[in-house]
């Protein structure tokens, strides 16, 4: 078990003189839970619970279990609630645990260093050539160009982890096993990384299909050249909220006119608008899909964002866009990469 998940756990039997010493080690994160020899929640524990019990009349020879609040509150896996994910964070409950079905500990999520916990898998499209870098990009695949202190696709690797993603997968192709070796299997990030490689290019979504395991019900797909803030909790709330099979996160682009737009039918003018603006929404790279739609990209060929947008509205299923009024760039020329390179010293990835 990972020792991030590990260090929260305690066997419900120890000693109160043991659970104080681990309590000292998690300093910031000081709540504990105790589980039974099978690993089932049994209770939870801090600082507060153990002097509590003191004030009371307890002591240090005391069962541990008579310090303990008895009923923790914790996220079942699989029965996810946005709601309740929101609520619990409002009201300041930082660390809580992820319980299977059998009530057994197989995650903590710590909303002190993470700003959310979705139920969410991952894939991050990483293998294009990068051609227009180039000659940053001759030995060096665009994704692992620095952009501050790490990596771009390492912004959005951490941006997806701090959302509460931990099964990410990499498509990758140039230069793909210098992405491998930069990030592993990920569970020194406390994720599971797994890569696909496009042995034919695939389009902007088409690797998705060589995803083996899928372990929610949401598949998030982004390219990995973007830097941005997007609020990923939002966009996930938007999509339950209007019931989407697939969320297409765009851009705002607007055009103002410099002079009165005639607007006719025939020959007879119906009105005019002074010097209007004009708001356009472009493709921004950043999908949110439900799994079930995962089975209609085709096997093998291109497939693109577009094409699988198309095959779900016209067959009635709803694809709606998600605007980004946060910071967004797609870092795919020299001027781009440059302007990354200064704007990364002002935003809060």
């Amino acid at each position: 078990m990972q020792d991030s998940i590990s260090r929260h756990l305690i066997n419900h039997k120890v000693t109160v003189r043991e659970a104080l010493r681990q309590l000292d080690l998690l300093a910031a994160d000081a709540v504990l839970f105790l589980i039974d020899e099978h690993h089932v929640l049994r209770a939870s524990l801090t600082d507060g619970d153990i002097r509590r019990g003191l004030i009371e009349g307890l002591d240090l020879d005391s069962p541990l279990m008579k310090f303990t609040q008895q009923s923790p509150k914790a996220f079942v896996r699989g029965k996810y609630d946005l709601a309740q994910m929101q609520e619990w964070r409002e009201r300041n409950f930082r660390i809580i645990p992820v319980v299977d079905k059998d009530n057994r500990v197989v995650d903590i999520v710590n909303f002190r260093t993470q700003r959310s916990y979705l139920p969410l898998d991952a894939v991050i499209m990483a293998g294009g050539l990068g051609s227009r870098l180039r000659p940053l990009t001759d030995t060096v695949p665009k994704p692992l160009l620095p952009v501050g202190d790490k990596p771009i696709v390492e912004h959005n690797v951490d941006r997806l982890r701090s959302f509460g993603v931990k099964h990410l997968t990499l498509s990758i192709k140039y230069l793909g096993q210098q992405i491998i070796d930069y990030f592993g299997d990920g569970l020194d990030r406390g994720m599971e990384i797994g890569y696909v490689t496009e042995d034919e290019p695939r389009g902007t979504i088409g690797a998705v299909s060589e995803v083996k395991d899928v372990f929610n019900d949401y598949m998030l797909v982004m390219n990995s050249d973007l830097l941005t803030t997007i609020d990923l909790e939002g966009m996930f709330a938007d999509m339950v909220e209007k019931e989407a099979d697939m969320v297409v996160a765009t851009v705002p682009y607007e055009v103002k006119i410099p002079y009165g737009v005639i607007e006719t039918e025939g020959d007879l003018i119906k009105s005019l608008r002074e010097k209007p603006t004009y708001t356009y929404y472009s493709n921004a790279g950043i999908y949110l899909i439900r799994k079930e739609h995962i089975a209609k990209i085709p096997a093998t060929g291109r497939f693109s964002a577009p094409n699988l947008m198309e095959a779900l509205y016209s067959t009635g299923h709803r694809v709606t866009h998600f605007p980004i009024f946060d910071y967004w760039l797609d870092v795919g020329k020299h001027d781009d990469y440059e302007k990354a390179q200064s704007d990364i010293k002002h935003l809060n990835l």
